[in-house]
């Protein structure tokens, strides 16, 4: 494939639209291509209930983190704050197909204490996660998110996550886990960011 046939065909998600009839039509040739009857009774509707899920999938896409960060509360609590075991699920976008796991997202409130509300951190991790993703880019993206909308003093982001490209693919290691982590600001602080790992993996 050349660059320009890739370019072509990009317009409709850089202006923030889904283009279900154009994601049934590539399903009905991936089915086609594989040797399977796309006609047939189990695959009639199957292009487009996944153009339908696809549009689920990469809900993140139309999505802007600023939008959950727009009031902060004033608890006058200057100590970290740490939401543990947020699920979430998202797309490789080297093979299209899942890896899900939880997310562990702290941070050092800016001075005078005011937080954010707990839900915004985890649909965060949706905002990002919902998009053709790797891990590393993914936990980068929500730590640097976080600190760039909340400005706290410090923040950490901790993902652990299975992928079904490793389970079910490749070498074939289902349960194998992948582990990754961005630390921004005070939290790269040796006694700090041991307390907050200390939180993460309490169990």
């Amino acid at each position: 494939m050349t660059d320009l046939w890739v370019e072509e065909r990009v317009a409709p998600a850089v202006r923030g639209e889904v283009d279900l009839e154009r994601i049934e039509d590539a399903i009905r040739e991936v089915l086609l291509a594989v040797g399977e009857d796309p006609l047939r009774e189990g695959l009639r509707d199957t292009p487009a209930r996944v153009a339908r899920a696809y549009q689920e999938a990469f809900v993140g896409m139309q999505q802007d983190p600023g939008d959950l960060f727009g009031s902060t509360f004033e608890a006058g609590h200057e100590e970290m704050v740490l939401v543990r075991d947020i699920s979430f699920y998202s797309m490789c976008e080297h093979h299209l197909v899942p890896f899900f796991g939880v997310a562990h997202i702290g941070y050092l409130p800016a001075l005078g204490g005011n937080v954010a509300g707990l839900g915004a951190l985890a649909r965060l991790v949706d905002v990002f996660s919902k998009r053709p993703q790797v891990q590393e880019q993914l936990t980068t993206q929500v730590v640097d998110s976080l600190m760039e909308q909340l400005k706290p003093r410090g923040a950490i982001a901790v993902l652990e996550a299975e992928h079904l490209c490793m389970s079910m693919r490749g070498v074939a290691k289902p349960g194998a886990k992948t582990i990754t982590s961005a630390v921004r600001g005070q939290m790269r602080e040796a006694a700090t960011r041991a307390e907050a790992m200390s939180l993460i993996f309490w169990r």
